[in-house]
């Protein structure tokens, strides 16, 4: 399950809707279905992930090849925002609840939404505070 930071509502729809239905279009149920038990194998017993540094950089002969050519016809700006909104999905559609946002590391923004397991459940007012 996939909270907002800031009111902990349940989110329920992948941004982007359009573009990420012809992304998944592309690639068959299987392989789908191995990218996101992929992902899930790599979120188990974590507390944060961010997306993109999850896949490393190389991904020829792995479960997130056929993201690449084919979902995103061998473009690596559309395949890195086909493997984001992967990413936003398998944490919407798990059990636990998770929250996300874009943070800075080192003083410079990070590329892709980094996700915190809340154990508490409500919304990261602590995060967001001044105090």
């Amino acid at each position: 399950m996939l909270v907002d930071m800031m009111t902990g509502q349940v989110i329920n729809a992948v941004p982007y809707t359009v573009q990420y239905r012809d992304y998944m279009s592309r690639m068959s149920p299987s392989e789908i279905d191995a990218i996101k038990a992929h992902l899930n194998q790599m979120i188990d017993g974590t507390e944060i992930q961010t997306a993109g540094w999850m896949p490393g950089h190389d991904w020829s002969g792995t479960v997130f090849e056929p993201i690449y050519f084919k979902a995103a016809r061998s473009s690596y700006e559309q395949s890195a925002k086909c493997f984001g909104l992967m990413v936003w999905e398998v944490f919407m559609e798990r059990p636990d609840k998770w929250t996300s946002g874009r943070f800075e590391k080192d003083g410079e923004p990070i590329g892709s939404r980094t996700y915190f397991h809340n154990r508490l459940g409500g919304p990261f007012r602590a995060l967001t505070s001044n105090h």
